[in-house]
């Protein structure tokens, strides 16, 4: 089996939130699987030069844009035994940053497209070709409008992930010819709503639709998570799916993390999570009196639920939790909880950045991680905190849902709950503040945790199915 994975950011070269996870870890599962996965990426300025010296160019080729063409260098880099290629154009990718710009539809139409013209100067022709988001989904429009005809293209199949539907690569018409190349006879394919609509297109045209997590796949045919994509998802329904992420469990391992104060397994996991919380306590001048943790690190932004946080945020502190708060986004998040620190000096800590050293600190030293998201294609970080013995209190949604269950029968891995109201929250923070004063049966619940195995493994033998009945296909 033959698989392109196609995304727009992969760790460790460059990434800005979970779909750099998924595409640094989850080939590399797939390859020790059996599976021959290689992964194309955008040469962005961001990549550090150390990792940039170690590639090796093989050619340059030009690419359709509308009406022009441009330049694309191809370079690869093989990192821990997965082949990744690497699309070149200084004009699109020399910045600093990897979205945000003004011309981001122009950018990845150009390598929505690239990635196909690349197989023209490469050995490797894919069974799949897996397309991830809205910055590679004109990839299988392309494919489908002009290379099925020919020979290499004529039998790849193609799979494209929505990893988070509300970005959907929305632009206005008039980019569908002079930029993306797709004539009127055409447009309808990516037209959506008086929009050109990218995630449209490879919904319309991918062979198979994969989201992050079973419970978000239905979550997606409903109005209220749809984004407005719901009546086409519908009709679609038929090559829908649902496969839960995994996380890098050799990079989230609380034995070997060299970032924290102490390593620490289940045996040991009372006295190197004491050690980790103390330093974290430390770093955030919170009191050392006893007093569970309860952290969160985030995109401050609504749809993470941090409406309800606000809500109860005075109760939770009332109420003897301590809260950490790591994170940037919305000013109106980032400036109350920097209020809400200044006013609760010794119980609430707070730091507006994205430091992923700190986050590790974070994860080993609380005692509870809180995720209340109004919606959660799949999440990763409480499987993070699970890793680390860290207690999840989370909304049941999306992956959320697939990944912790409530521990009120003694058999669960963290504490849920279902209405999306802060009240409801509160009730589920104080359940869990009053099983953190149970020693026993806290000790019990993180050695259940820590128990918990999300690595890719299980995840990559689901997509490799999901591939092998693609291929089938005509």
């Amino acid at each position: 089996m033959k698989v392109l994975y196609c995304a727009s950011e992969a760790k460790p070269f460059a990434a800005s939130g979970g779909l750099g996870d998924v595409a640094g870890s989850l080939p590399l599962s797939l390859v020790k699987s059996g599976v021959d996965c290689r992964v194309v990426m955008p040469l962005y300025a961001d990549i550090k030069e150390e990792l940039r010296n170690e590639f090796t160019y093989l050619t340059n080729f030009t690419v359709p844009v509308g009406w022009r063409n441009q330049y694309c260098g191809l370079f690869e880099y093989e990192y821990k035994g997965v082949k990744f290629y690497f699309l070149d154009n200084e004009y699109y990718f020399k910045r600093s940053g990897l979205y945000g710009f003004y011309d981001d539809g122009e950018r990845f139409a150009f390598f929505s497209r690239a990635i196909l013209e690349m197989l023209f100067y490469t050995e490797f022709t894919p069974d799949v070709i897996h397309t991830n988001d809205w910055q590679t989904a004109l990839t299988p429009v392309y494919l489908n409008l002009y290379y099925r005809h020919l020979e290499k293209f004529s039998a790849i199949k193609t799979v494209f992930t929505i990893h988070n539907i509300q970005y959907q690569g929305k632009y206005g018409l008039e980019i569908l010819e002079d930029t993306c190349g797709i004539g009127a006879r055409d447009a309808h394919i990516v037209e959506y709503d008086g929009c050109t609509n990218f995630m449209k297109g490879a919904i319309e045209t991918a062979d198979r639709i994969s989201t992050v997590s079973p419970s978000y796949a239905g979550e997606i045919l409903d109005p209220w998570f749809s984004h407005g994509l719901d009546d086409l998802l519908r009709q679609k329904q038929y090559k829908l799916c649902g496969i839960l992420n995994g996380i890098d469990v050799d990079s989230y391992n609380p034995e070997t993390d060299k970032g924290i104060a102490q390593n620490f397994n289940a045996k040991t996991v009372e006295k190197g999570k004491a050690a980790c919380k103390k330093e974290l306590q430390e770093i955030f001048g919170l009191e050392q009196d006893g007093s569970p943790v309860m952290a969160m690190v985030t995109r401050l932004v609504a749809h993470k639920g941090l409406d309800l946080v606000r809500a109860v945020a005075e109760n939770i502190i009332a109420e003897g939790i301590q809260l950490v708060i790591l994170g940037t986004g919305e000013y109106a998040y980032e400036s109350f909880f920097s209020e809400l620190a200044a006013h609760h000096p010794g119980r609430c800590g707070v730091r507006i950045a994205f430091v992923p050293a700190l986050a590790s600190k974070i994860y080993a030293g609380s005692d509870i991680f809180l995720m209340p998201s109004k919606s959660e294609p799949c999440g990763l970080a409480q499987m993070i905190s699970l890793r680390y013995g860290t207690i999840p209190v989370v909304r049941e949604t999306g992956g959320l849902r697939d990944s912790i269950t409530d521990s009120g029968d003694g058999e669960g891995n963290g504490f849920t709950f279902k209405s999306y109201n802060a009240h409801d929250m509160m009730h589920a923070c104080w359940r869990a503040k009053e099983g953190y004063y149970n020693h026993k049966g806290w000790l019990q619940l993180v050695k259940r945790a820590m128990a918990c195995d999300f690595s890719w493994k299980a995840s990559a033998a689901k997509h490799i199915e999901m591939y092998e009945q693609v291929s089938s296909l005509w």
